[in-house]
């Protein structure tokens, strides 16, 4: 593939760097070196060769990866899953939706739901919205944090850092063992996100995608900004970075998401698996009985 003329490290949470989201990373950016009809080409070039990628991957059977999005209401996270992973075998790929939890889910740990479906080696697993939510929600919510069962504690700023910790740690574990950790915020202007509000209201055939709690999110506007950034500064790490990705303009955030993906996934050197002297014997015996076989 022609080399981008964008740098996508401009777009990561440096490890151990303090952001403000307002001053550090516009929802309403993009590179002046791509127009639309521009990024939707090289989008459709970006997921044809994660396709390619993805075959290799499944084949060689030692890593897995795990993606993970979150966003404010209306980002586009589900188109965003939609068109970069479009050319994705089924088979290797895997998308889960996390919900508020179910009593059983509520009878475990909050990292318990995440475990149990992570990918396999060889797969892709992607999280729409994960258990970021319980440092998010719970942050700008903490009355949800009573339903959790848990034993005696202060919400305090001790009990946010121990949250991060957790899941850095849990992160760390992951990578460790093969399973490679992407994290996209899809960040969205909040002016763009009331446009895509009227749209589902003044459009018959997105009035589904409506929902009033939508709008009553939207009130905690800056009490999730804030959660957000207190995330990002606690939780990319050198092992799992967080992109913050400009979502005003689903074209560009999609491309930069795909050719993000395919980068990690060029840089694991993938192979796939080399026969023994004796796997490629038996291949050869195989196909000498199959010429062999009467017409």
């Amino acid at each position: 593939m022609a080399k981008t003329a964008l740098d996508y490290d401009d777009f990561v949470v440096k490890p151990g760097k303090q952001i403000s989201l307002a001053k550090d990373f516009s929802p309403s950016y993009k590179s002046d070196a791509f127009d639309k009809v521009q990024g939707k080409a090289r989008l459709a070039e970006t997921v044809g060769e994660m396709a390619a990628l993805q075959n290799v991957l499944y084949a060689q059977n030692t890593y897995a990866l795990l993606i993970i999005f979150q966003a404010m209401d209306a980002a586009g996270k589900d188109g965003t899953i939609k068109h970069v992973m479009s050319g994705v075998n089924p088979q290797g790929c895997q998308v889960f939706s996390f919900k508020a939890p179910s009593s059983e889910e509520l009878d475990h740990d909050y990292l318990w739901r995440s475990m149990k479906t992570l990918p396999e080696r060889g797969r892709i697993g992607i999280y729409n919205r994960s258990y970021y939510e319980e440092v998010l929600i719970t942050r700008v919510h903490p009355a949800i944090l009573d339903r959790q069962q848990l034993p005696p504690h202060k919400v305090d700023k001790q009990f946010w850092q121990q949250r991060f910790d957790q899941i850095n740690n849990f992160e760390q574990y992951l990578t460790a063992n093969g399973v490679i950790v992407l994290k996209f915020f899809l960040n969205v202007s909040k002016a763009e996100q009331k446009t895509r509000f009227m749209e589902r209201l003044d459009n018959p055939e997105k009035n589904w995608k409506f929902s009033m709690q939508d709008v009553k999110e939207r009130q905690h506007w800056d009490d999730y900004q804030n959660a957000y950034e207190d995330m990002f500064n606690h939780t990319s790490t050198k092992a799992a970075p967080w992109h913050v990705i400009p979502a005003d303009r689903k074209w560009f955030m999609r491309m930069v998401v795909s050719e993000i993906i395919c980068e990690k996934l060029r840089s694991l050197d993938l192979q796939y698996p080399q026969l023994t002297d004796a796997q490629m014997s038996q291949l050869g015996a195989a196909k000498q009985q199959l010429l062999d076989e009467p017409d």
